[in-house]
C-alpha cells in the first residue's frame, strides 16, 4: 500500500498491531481506524475493500452532503449488495468514522520558516490547513463532536495544534484549552464560509454578491430611529465593504491567548465555568421556578420592543403623510 492510498489518508491499517490498542474493547468504527479490528471471514471477490468502501462514501458525501450517505447508497455504487457493505463495516456510524478520519487527513508538518517561539505563526499554519481540510470536505462540520476523539488523524491534529503551543509558559490544561478555543473558532469560521459558499452556489453568484445584496436591504430597512448604533455600521459601509471579521476575530482570539499568558500567570484562580450547574441542582424547584420567571420576563420584553417597533413605524408613517 503507497503511503497516500486511500487507506492511509482514511487511517484504515490493515496490518496487525501489537501496542495495548489492539487489547482494548473499542467501538467498532474506532478499530478500524486503528486497525485493530477484524478482518471479514468472508465476503465478496477482493474488488471489495474497506478502503474503496470508505472512498465511494467519501465520493458520494463530496457531491452530495453527508445526508446523501447511506450504507445502500454506497452499496450501489459499487455495485454490490448493502449486505456486502456489512461484512466490512458493521453500521453506518463505523462508516462516518472512517469518512472523517478520511477527509481530517493528516496535519501539515511545522513551516521551517517559522521559529520554535513564533507560537501565533505556528497556530496560523495549522489552523489554515485545518480550514482548508473543511473547505475540501464541507461535510465534516456535519459530523457531530461526542467527546474528545480517539482516532488516529484526529489526535494527530491534537497533537500538532498542541505542539504549536509548547512554547507558552502554560500548564497542560490550559494547553488543552487553548487548543479547544482555536480549534473552536476555526470551526466556525469553517460553518459561516460554507453556508456564503452554498448560497452563493445556490444563486449562481460570487459570494461578495452576497454581502453587496444584503447591504442594499439593511440600506432600505434600518434606520437610525430603530436601530442607532446598526444604521451607523451601514453608514460606514461596514456590511459592503468592511475588512474580514473573521480574520479579525481570529487574531483577537491569539491577542486574547498572549494578554492571558503575560498577564494571569500569577497563580490567579481559574474562572468559574460556564456550563449548566449539575443535573441534581437543576432540578431542585426554586431553579426550576426561577428560570421560568426568567423565561417570561424575556416573553414580555420580547412583546414590548416588538410594540415600540411597530408605534415608531406608525410614526414614521404618519410623518411622511403629513409631510412634517
Amino acid at each position: 500500500m503507497s503511503a497516500d492510498s486511500p487507506a492511509d489518508r482514511a487511517g484504515v491499517r490493515t496490518g496487525a498491531r501489537s501496542e495495548p490498542a489492539a487489547e482494548l474493547e473499542l467501538p467498532r468504527g474506532v478499530a478500524l481506524a486503528w486497525g485493530v479490528a477484524a478482518n471479514p471471514q468472508r465476503g465478496p471477490k477482493r474488488e471489495m475493500s474497506l478502503e474503496r468502501i470508505v472512498d465511494a462514501a467519501v465520493e458520494i458525501a463530496d457531491a452530495e452532503g453527508l445526508a446523501a450517505v447511506s450504507m445502500s447508497r454506497v452499496a450501489q455504487a459499487l455495485g454490490y449488495t448493502t449486505m456486502s457493505l456489512y461484512r466490512y463495516v458493521t453500521a453506518k456510524d463505523d462508516l462516518i468514522t472512517l469518512m472523517q478520519e478520511y477527509g481530517t487527513a493528516l496535519p501539515p508538518e511545522p513551516d521551517p520558516d517559522l521559529a520554535p517561539d513564533d507560537w501565533r505563526g505556528r497556530i496560523r499554519h495549522v489552523a489554515r490547513a485545518q480550514l482548508a481540510q473543511s473547505s475540501a470536505h464541507p461535510w465534516l462540520l456535519d459530523i457531530p463532536i461526542e467527546g474528545t476523539p480517539v482516532t488516529p488523524n484526529n489526535l494527530a491534529w491534537m497533537d500538532a495544534m498542541l505542539e504549536t503551543l509548547a512554547a507558552l509558559p502554560v500548564t497542560e490544561d490550559e494547553r488543552v484549552a487553548i487548543m479547544l478555543l482555536i480549534t473552536g473558532q476555526v470551526r466556525w469560521q469553517g460553518v459561516i464560509e460554507r453556508s456564503y459558499r452554498d448560497a452563493a452556489g445556490a444563486a449562481g453568484v460570487d459570494p461578495q454578491q452576497i454581502d453587496d445584496a444584503r447591504d442594499s436591504i439593511l440600506d432600505a430597512l434600518v434606520t437610525a430611529d430603530e436601530f442607532p448604533s446598526l444604521r451607523r455600521a451601514v453608514d460606514a459601509g461596514v456590511f459592503r465593504h468592511g475588512d474580514d471579521p473573521l480574520a479579525f476575530g481570529f487574531e483577537r482570539v491569539l491577542d486574547g491567548i498572549a494578554e492571558y499568558v503575560s498577564t494571569h500567570r500569577d497563580g490567579t484562580p481559574a474562572p468559574p465555568p460556564l456550563s449548566e450547574p449539575d443535573a441534581d441542582v437543576a432540578d431542585d424547584r426554586n431553579v426550576r421556578e426561577a428560570r421560568k420567571a426568567i423565561r417570561e420576563a424575556e416573553k414580555r420584553l420580547r412583546d414590548a420592543r416588538k410594540v415600540e417597533r411597530q408605534a415608531i413605524r406608525a410614526a414614521r408613517a404618519k410623518r411622511r403623510a403629513t409631510g412634517e
